[in-house]
């Protein structure tokens, strides 16, 4: 199968699990899900659907089961939307790009608070113990000039 159909054949059964996840589910397991793509093999007989899962790790698994016991009731909607010779064994994974995006924003927003506090001249409070011993070792070091 080529290259541009595979990638056709994702975003079909995407669409699918996405709504079926949304409309029809009714696994009380599964909440705050968020399908973001799915990878298909060639032979179109496997299909890895990655999700974003809000909640904390135990939520997170606790969903993933969910999806990965109404993974049959997923298949049999695809079969039922799209014509295929075979309908892919669905398999879940969890995106971290979510999580990791929040965590880049929060420590960009720790930044600018520091550049703020030391432009008005007041020492950042959150200095860890390792910044200040390297202060103390920059500052105790004669100068080799």
């Amino acid at each position: 199968m080529t290259a541009r159909r595979l990638l056709k054949a994702a975003e079909a059964i995407r669409e699918v699990v996405s709504m079926a996840i949304l409309t029809e589910l009714r696994d009380p397991r599964v909440e705050h899900v968020t399908v973001v793509g799915v990878e298909v093999t060639p032979d179109m007989r496997e299909a890895k659907v990655i999700v974003s899962i809000m909640g904390n790790e135990s939520q997170q698994r606790t969903v993933l089961k969910g999806l990965q016991n109404s993974a049959g009731f997923l298949q049999s909607r695809i079969s039922d939307r799209i014509e295929t010779r075979y309908i892919p064994r669905l398999s879940f994974v969890v995106d971290d790009g979510v999580k990791k995006s929040v965590a880049v924003q929060q420590i960009l927003e720790q930044i600018a608070k520091e550049r703020e506090a030391s432009q008005k001249g007041i020492a950042p409070a959150t200095a860890s113990p390792s910044e200040a011993s390297e202060d103390a070792q920059a500052t105790d070091t004669p100068d080799p000039s």
